[in-house]
């Protein structure tokens, strides 16, 4: 029992059970010395476990964006039924590309090459973990990003990008259908004319086509979530993904949240910005029943949840759908 949470506790979501994590699994990356690096965290017990691929976001702390990051997300994921692979990408201060690398400083190129890897070579992974061998349906997999993170996720489930410093940006089509489902964490929203001018210069990636993403996916940001350096716009700029894309078909406002949703990249963690047991709470049980339900046919946990939260925690939160 977390003495530290109040009405989100209401919100349904199962019983716990043992999760057990494995780090460092690793795949080797075409092109590179160095092998792109894993945590899997998954259930101790139980099999036909759906997998969530998790993308973490770019921001300052030196290991929060890596494999060894976003604890309580991957550990409420992993207690509540689905088998969570985390890489250590390409944008990371550990283990990722050299700093002065082409690409530079968010490498979106090298992360979907990174998560094509993963779901090319699932077989090769559980090979690696005999604990886990033989018990991840490969036919029901989900993806999850943070911030940066975010936006490679939805390259992924069909969002492109267009960016002025790379003229073959517009041709890269990321699309992958063995990813079903998607959550876009404080994700970046309209570029263009929409960024500030220091995103210009030194961020020209975030620059989404959102008009092209088609997977299933909950967009979540929070309303406090304000960054100037980034947008001239005020935190709505976080949900463009939900209302310019004929994918995402539910949009999760948390009220008073900024851009950590209540502490989602690490406990105590002195890069959260909102930190907030409740808040977190509510994102956690939030994107794994949404999950939940676009994974496992019949599963009504995302209606449940929705009305638990209208009822019991709307002054913290609201859900919208199409």
């Amino acid at each position: 029992m977390n003495n530290l949470i109040d009405k989100s506790r209401l919100i349904p979501i199962g019983k716990r059970k043992p999760a057990v994590s494995i780090s460092s699994v690793t795949l080797p990356m075409p092109g590179r010395d160095q092998p792109l690096e894993m945590r899997i965290t998954a259930p101790a017990t139980d099999g036909d476990l759906p997998i969530i691929l998790l993308c973490h976001g770019h921001g300052p702390s030196l290991y929060l964006p890596s494999k060894d990051g976003y604890g309580p997300l991957v550990n409420c994921y992993a207690e509540h039924g689905f088998a969570v692979i985390q890489p250590t990408q390409a944008n990371a201060k550990i283990s990722g590309l050299a700093p002065d690398a082409p690409g530079a400083p968010l490498f979106w190129r090298a992360r979907v090459e990174e998560i094509k890897q993963i779901l090319d070579h699932l077989n090769e992974i559980e090979a690696q973990v005999p604990m886990i061998a033989g018990r991840l349906n490969h036919n029901k997999i989900a993806a999850v990003g943070h911030s940066a993170g975010a936006q490679i996720v939805g390259m992924l489930l069909g969002a492109r990008l267009d960016d002025p410093k790379d003229k073959d940006a517009k041709k890269v089509n990321a699309y992958d259908p063995r990813i079903k489902a998607g959550v876009l964490l404080a994700a970046p929203g309209n570029g263009g004319n929409d960024l500030s001018e220091f995103a210009r210069e030194h961020y020209s990636e975030l620059n989404p086509d959102y008009s092209h993403l088609v997977t299933r996916t909950l967009v979540v940001y929070g309303d406090e979530d304000v960054n100037p350096h980034l947008t001239i716009r005020g935190a709505d700029w976080h949900a463009d993904p939900y209302h310019l894309s004929p994918g995402s078909d539910s949009l999760l406002t948390l009220f008073g949240a900024k851009h950590g949703l209540g502490g989602i990249a690490g406990y105590d963690a002195k890069e959260t910005d909102d930190e907030d047991p409740d808040r977190l709470v509510i994102t956690q049980r939030m994107t794994w029943a949404y999950l939940s339900s676009a994974l496992i046919e019949g599963n009504s946990a995302w209606s449940d949840a929705c009305k638990a939260l209208a009822e019991h925690a709307g002054h913290l939160g609201r859900v919208e759908q199409k």
